[in-house]
């Protein structure tokens, strides 16, 4: 009997990033945490920023990505759309840093309006999110 996998293909606002196969996808929703597997039900879901996973071939990949969806279906295909997305091992910490520092310096002025407060939060959350899973990343390759 064949190895049964998903084809996962993540798409961003630029380009088509990645079409591969794989063992098996998790991703952060609006709802939680879920991994999808090969003949997974039909699934359209919200993706909020977060790590996304996918395994194959006894590997672990990690990508960062922004809002966006993830359309799991009936043939074991499963589509991310987000606004972006980069690969664990292109992160640049140090400029993950650098974007940590302005968006704290940003938040700690006064005259910041509330729309830049939001942003600026949002910019550092994505960086510290960025900065954990580059060490994350990091620390596996070490082993």
């Amino acid at each position: 009997m064949a190895h049964k996998t998903l084809h996962l293909t993540i798409v961003t606002q630029d380009k088509q990033l990645l079409s591969t196969e794989a063992d098996s996808v998790t991703a952060v929703t609006s709802e939680g945490e879920i991994t999808v597997l090969p003949e997974h039900v039909p699934l359209f879901s919200q993706l909020v920023t977060g790590e996304l996973v996918y395994r194959h071939d006894g590997e672990e990949d990690s990508l960062v990505v922004s809002k966006g969806f993830i359309d799991v279906g009936p043939d074991s295909t499963v589509i991310i759309i987000v606004d972006s997305a980069v690969h664990a091992r292109e992160i640049s910490i140090e400029k993950a840093e650098a974007a940590v520092k302005a968006a704290q310096e940003t938040m700690a002025m006064s005259t910041t309006t509330q729309q830049e407060m939001i942003m600026a939060e949002a910019s550092l959350r994505r960086a510290l999110l960025e900065i954990r899973v580059a060490q994350k990343t990091k620390r596996a390759t070490r082993v």
